[in-house]
């Protein structure tokens, strides 16, 4: 008998597959009720066809209130600005809440409105939300109900930055450009995940707009950083699966370059799911299919007073920079080993 019970709504898409596939896999909690308005009524296959023979649970059409109703925790698969109208809901029934969306990332109203396009949906809750990224805010997770899970590249950025930024040491301007597999857009087919385009082009989109900045801004300024500025350029890449992303941070040159770089194995030693490799960089292949994250250095020359750091990450981008991470948080919410159901390292290549 597992101890806890766990609902998805919005299990459709390859978010919620991935989820799905993590929580039947869990030996401590077990996935009660799939919610979504799609599907109905067939097998979750019909949406997720690695998932064939593996489930009787049928995707069903449920109001918040009726999918939460008995379970310690619900899971929110859902678009921005969709989640939020569902939330208050849920908090009725008492159950505990990850939400993967970007509805309750941000502290700042105005910037949610500036990078989400309108109005928060539920202002008055933002406070009552732990921002996910167990590196940083573990313990926090852990006393909490409610965790907004990082998106896919706040969660790989900030990773790679987050040692700077706890030494007091991330000042100023960063530079970072994010290259991204095609299912960060969805299950649904657009112009831009089109594969006849998509696999034969690089191109770049929401250029120094997107929506994740301001959430990377503020986590990192939580974390220890000053006067920080991020510049991002998304890059949609040819891959169905993987983020890699390469920030330049500018510190001061009398810091010890050896001292930097101790800092990364210092700060991850500990981390179930960051790796620093010794003898190589970051890849997407290394890690594609798993939780993993792994952050290296590149030590580049003084200009202007500055040392030049090349900060080099690489997530899945469904999993540790998506549902692996709001699992993760959800057994850290639920007083688990934050490892179950997430240890397996993947495939290579």
């Amino acid at each position: 008998m597992k101890r806890f019970k766990a609902a998805l709504i919005g299990g459709s898409g390859y978010g919620g597959g991935e989820i799905i596939r993590r929580l039947l896999l869990h030996p401590e909690v077990e996935l009660v009720r799939v919610s979504s308005i799609d599907y109905v009524g067939e097998p979750l296959s019909a949406a997720h066809p690695n998932l064939e023979g593996r489930s009787d649970l049928r995707f069903q059409k449920l109001t918040a209130k009726e999918a939460a109703q008995g379970m310690d925790v619900v899971l929110l698969g859902l678009p921005h600005k969709v989640a939020a109208h569902h939330v208050p809901e849920i908090m009725e029934t008492g159950a505990k809440i990850v939400d993967l969306s970007g509805d309750f990332r941000l502290k700042d109203v105005k910037a949610y409105e500036k990078y989400y396009g309108g109005p928060h949906p539920c202002p008055h809750l933002l406070g009552q939300f732990v921002y996910g990224l167990p590196e940083l805010n573990r313990e926090a997770i852990r006393a909490g109900r409610y965790v907004a899970s990082p998106g896919c590249f706040a969660t790989t950025i900030e990773l790679g930055l987050l040692p700077l930024a706890q030494r007091g040491w991330l000042v100023g301007s960063v530079d970072t450009v994010g290259i991204t597999g095609s299912s960060g857009s969805g299950v649904a087919a657009s112009a831009g995940t089109h594969h006849p385009t998509r696999s034969v082009n690089l191109k770049t989109y929401k250029t120094l707009s997107h929506q994740h900045l301001p959430e990377i801004t503020e986590t990192l300024t939580q974390a220890g950083a000053r006067q920080l500025a991020v510049q991002m350029v998304p890059v949609s890449a040819p891959l169905s699966r993987g983020l890699f992303v390469t920030s330049f941070a500018y510190l001061d040159a009398a810091l010890d370059p050896k001292v930097v770089v101790a800092a990364y194995q210092e700060t991850y030693a500990q981390e179930p799911f960051v790796r620093v490799p010794k003898s190589r960089l970051p890849e997407v292949a290394a890690v594609a299919g798993s939780n993993y994250a792994e952050v290296g250095v590149v030590v580049g020359e003084v200009v202007d007073g500055r040392r030049v750091y090349s900060l080099i990450s690489a997530t899945d981008n469904l999993i540790k920079g998506g549902a692996g991470q709001g699992v993760q948080n959800m057994n850290l919410l639920l007083g688990l080993d934050e490892r179950l159901s997430l240890e397996d390292p993947g495939s290579w290549p």
